[in-house]
């Protein structure tokens, strides 16, 4: 993990590579808005991968959790936030 760690369980967690372009432009956009993450490099760590794949049955990367929702990818961020939907769930509301 990197960006950020603490106690407390993250409220963004982003599974990533090294060489992700897509990666790094989410990291960018969440850290333009001033938000934290936990990162979880899964060319590191195989059975992160294979915890990743169980969860969202995706193999690309990046894979956004907040809040314990599946986000999806920087595409799919960057739609939900267009949409008007990532405020609102950034913030912890339904």
């Amino acid at each position: 993990m990197s960006a950020t760690e603490s106690a407390a369980p993250e409220k963004i967690v982003i599974y990533t590579t090294a060489i992700c372009p897509y990666c790094v432009a989410a990291k960018n956009f969440l850290k333009s808005r001033g938000e934290t993450w936990a990162e979880v490099r899964i060319d590191l760590d195989p059975a992160e991968r294979e915890k990743m794949v169980a969860m969202t049955r995706r193999t690309s990367v990046p894979q956004i959790f907040i809040r314990g929702t599946h986000v999806g990818g920087y595409d799919d961020m960057m739609a939900l936030h267009r949409a008007g939907g990532l405020e609102p769930l950034l913030a912890g509301q339904p």
